[in-house]
């Protein structure tokens, strides 16, 4: 696939955003006592292929403030510092894919990068449109493609299949955050090889784990956490709810210092869970996120308390 070529004001643009985006970076000093606890990853079912278990979501990354660009740029290089890797993206998130391409190839950190996006939510979905999703992200390969809100499935995921043949794309998948969906969801987990799925999931929203995360498990298919705090609109009320409220002393055990680890904690250690990718465009948030990517995870028993400590809040 052609790279993209960039104009005299893209590089510009760049450049600033580059000595911006230095100048918010946190100290590394930070990064390193993180590290001293050690990275959790699960793997895919089909591969085997290891990944972190938080990555970033980016629905917020379709931007053209510089301020916003620079914290932007500083999340996509710090990802893979802090130990992350997957980067989940979508056509219908304005400029995204744009950003992050043009952003990813400043840096240079593609190969430490695992590359997510989706195919239109509404209208048709056309080769040539799933072609520009390459040329916006700048890579010649995308880790994993996904149909996004079951919008043309049953003609969309055949052309999938056959980039994953060609080696253009590593995964197929079908994602949605509409629990109205979960039906499609699972008949599509039980009529192609789907390699991942992507269903929001959260401490306060937990139905996916009634049918569609046991059936993923039964089918071997990798699973996208998204809005892990309750959605990007429904975040705000998630954090106010507990801003009063201290963690949990036992909190400790599970190597949670902040309520976004508790959160992604939780999210994380459902079995079926492979990746949570919580949104963010500050490299402070993207910090805190990754400490839930260390340590120990909370199991079964822990799980229950954590559900019955928020549900009393």
């Amino acid at each position: 696939m052609p790279t993209r070529r960039l104009t005299r004001r893209s590089l510009l643009q760049t450049a600033t955003i580059a000595a911006a985006g230095a100048a918010l970076a946190p100290a590394r000093r930070v990064f390193g006592a993180d590290q001293a606890l050690p990275l959790i990853t699960r793997a895919v079912p089909s591969s085997g292929e290891e990944l972190p278990v938080i990555g970033v979501g980016t629905n917020a990354f379709g931007t053209d403030d510089l301020e916003t660009l620079a914290r932007i740029r500083s999340v996509l290089e710090q990802l893979p510092a802090l130990g992350g890797r997957v980067v989940d993206t979508a056509q219908s998130y304005g400029t995204s894919e744009a950003v992050i391409g043009r952003l990813v190839q400043g840096i240079g950190n593609r190969e430490a990068l695992f590359l997510a996006t989706k195919t239109a939510s509404q209208g048709s979905v056309s080769m040539a449109d799933i072609d520009a999703a390459f040329v916006r992200l700048g890579t010649s390969k995308i880790d994993l493609l996904q149909v996004h809100n079951f919008n043309e499935t049953d003609a969309v995921i055949p052309k999938l299949l056959e980039l994953k043949a060609e080696g253009r794309i590593r995964y197929v998948g079908c994602s949605t955050s509409r629990d109205r969906q979960y039906a499609d969801l699972m008949a599509a987990m039980q009529k192609y090889p789907l390699d991942f799925i992507q269903v929001d999931y959260s401490i306060d929203n937990r139905s996916a784990a009634d049918e569609v995360l046991p059936l993923a498990t039964d089918r071997s298919v990798a699973v996208l956490g998204n809005m892990p705090f309750g959605g990007r609109r429904n975040a705000a009320s998630t954090f106010s709810r507990v801003a009063e409220v201290d963690l949990p002393d036992w909190a400790a055990t599970i190597d949670v210092t902040s309520w976004a680890q508790f959160f992604l904690k939780y999210v994380v250690s459902h079995p079926a869970m492979t990746v949570a990718i919580p949104g963010t465009t500050k490299p402070h948030h993207l910090e805190d996120n990754l400490g839930a990517a260390r340590g120990r995870l909370p199991d079964a028993h822990m799980r229950r308390e954590m559900e019955r400590y928020w549900d009393e809040i």
